[in-house]
């Protein structure tokens, strides 16, 4: 654990029981930092973190919403008791797909709630302690923030936020020793993937998986794992020189599609 040690450090993570949250909070355990997961859902939080436990890992879990604000304020209130505030992950998010046209101002308000403000929430109530001895952030974007999708019309626009609030939260926070940067991800193979897949296409569920896999020019989907490997470097010591940066893992999308 010499080598990108995360080791006494307390790290928070939002919607880490299922997906790419989920890989993160059991990196970071192996990886020997204390790992709170703010979840929505109750029971597979509990789940992770039993698992997480009984692997030899740290980690308690917290039902919370992150689009309310006076709940996440006092999650991180518990946590934060008697220790320090050392990485948060907004990795809590919701999907939508369509343009503008059948985007209805309760999907655009939906997507801004959960992807935008829970972000600003989160933020919000760790900086305070991070602001004492310093912290690092991470703010999961997409390839939507920085390239066109077909019909992510919302879901592009709070990424694209996501993106931009990195920048403004790196810029503002040098002077404290706070580090923030993003994470792109392309299309990763998450349950939300299957069901999707599933609900959208059924019978035909291997075709299409087939052909989103390769959409991507590597010639497949990213795993969760990938992706938390990538969090693991950037919230450990040896990335100190790293911030106001976003990082693509998106075998290729960005740069070789097209």
């Amino acid at each position: 654990m010499s080598i990108f040690s995360l080791k006494g450090k307390t790290a928070i993570i939002t919607g880490g029981a299922s997906g790419i949250g989920k890989a993160i909070a059991q990196k970071f355990a192996t990886q020997g930092a204390n790992v709170h997961i703010l979840e929505l859902n109750k029971e597979e939080g509990n789940e992770v973190v039993a698992k997480i436990n009984k692997d030899g890992g740290k980690a308690k879990s917290y039902e919370c919403d992150v689009s309310r604000q006076e709940q996440v304020r006092d999650v991180v209130m518990q946590i934060s008791k008697g220790k320090t505030i050392d990485i948060l992950i907004n990795n809590a998010g919701i999907a939508h797909v369509g343009n503008v046209e059948n985007t209805t101002q309760e999907d655009l308000d939906r997507i801004y709630q959960v992807n935008i403000k829970g972000v600003y929430n989160c933020v919000l109530a760790v900086i305070p302690f991070m602001k004492k001895d310093g912290g690092c952030i991470i703010n999961m974007a997409s390839i939507a923030s920085v390239i066109g999708l077909a019909d992510r019309f919302a879901y592009s626009m709070s990424k694209g936020a996501a993106l931009t609030m990195t920048y403004s939260i790196a810029k503002d926070y040098l002077e404290y020793g706070i580090r923030c940067n993003s994470i792109s991800p392309a299309r990763i193979h998450t349950p939300f993937v299957d069901g999707f897949i599933a609900k959208n296409y059924p019978g035909k569920e291997a075709e299409m998986f087939d052909k989103l896999s390769k959409s991507q020019p590597i010639g497949r989907m990213g795993t969760p794992e990938e992706v938390a490997y990538l969090a693991v470097y950037l919230c450990s010591d040896e990335a100190s020189f790293i911030t106001g940066t976003n990082f693509p893992i998106d075998g290729g999308s960005i740069k070789l599609n097209g």
